[in-house]
């Protein structure tokens, strides 16, 4: 039987149902409901910066001023948001939503590059930026506990190879460490003994600073071989701060003073 027999047989009828189905789609879209809040996923970039031992005014100012002036200049940008906090600068930004997220992370890294040279050359690692959306709730949450290694080296171990491993996999947009705890030394000094000596907090800080360094030393040129120095100099024990050499204004050019005394 062919199907088409009947609507080619009635002309009216068939006339008349597609009027009906034309004006049933013309009703049920009116009827439609409209949502006040649409879940719609924006292209949203997020760009970390850590600043150890900043204050939220010095972060704010040095930071995230300087990279907002960079993202403020690229195109498609709809919103942006910053948080400045102690020792942590994070920076929102949500693109519109023709412009593709891979092109969005381009013009991102363009413009962190453009913002380096305003950024404090002391910075002990370069922004970081990643695809989110700061409306997605962690989809799983992993609690690690150690019954043996402190809570210092549990944190450093997920840091460097789990969260490594995990932030590896397909479709893994994020992964945040939350809870640990990192090695910190703290060392209180004493304003009267360094003024004492000619000396500010700045000068100790700037020897601490100085001297708790991991960067190469120099360099070996030779006629088929190059070979460079490196030395890790970071302090990780309290005692050996003691063992820091300071040096006194006026001395500086010639010999330095172990705690206790000049030469």
């Amino acid at each position: 039987m062919n199907p088409s027999r009947p609507f080619i047989l009635r002309p009216v009828a068939t006339s008349l149902f597609m009027a009906a189905i034309l004006l049933a789609g013309i009703i049920g879209y009116h009827v439609l409901p409209i949502s006040a809040l649409p879940q719609v996923d924006y292209p949203t970039i997020q760009v970390v910066t850590l600043y150890p031992g900043a204050s939220p005014d010095v972060v704010t100012s040095s930071i995230t001023a300087p990279m907002e002036r960079q993202f403020g200049q690229m195109p498609g940008l709809n919103q942006m948001s910053s948080t400045s906090s102690g020792g942590a600068s994070v920076i929102t930004l949500q693109f519109s939503l023709s412009l593709n997220l891979d092109v969005a992370e381009q013009e991102v890294q363009a413009a962190i590059n453009a913002a380096t040279s305003f950024l404090p050359v002391d910075l002990p690692m370069p922004p970081i930026y990643s695809k989110v959306n700061p409306a997605d709730a962690p989809i799983m949450t992993l609690a690690i506990t150690s019954k043996t290694l402190p809570l210092p080296k549990v944190q450093d171990l997920i840091d460097t190879r789990v969260a490594q491993k995990i932030s590896q996999l397909p479709g893994v947009g994020l992964v945040s460490i939350s809870g640990g705890q990192k090695p910190a030394v703290r060392i209180q000094a004493n304003p009267k003994a360094l003024a004492a000596y000619k000396l500010t907090l700045d000068d100790l800080r700037t020897t601490i600073g100085n001297v708790n360094v991991n960067q190469a030393k120099g360099s070996f040129d030779g006629p088929e071989r190059a070979s460079t120095i490196d030395a890790n100099d970071q302090i990780k024990m309290a005692s050996e701060y003691e063992k820091v050499i300071v040096c006194l204004p006026q001395w500086r050019a010639c010999a330095p003073y172990r705690r206790g005394g000049c030469p």
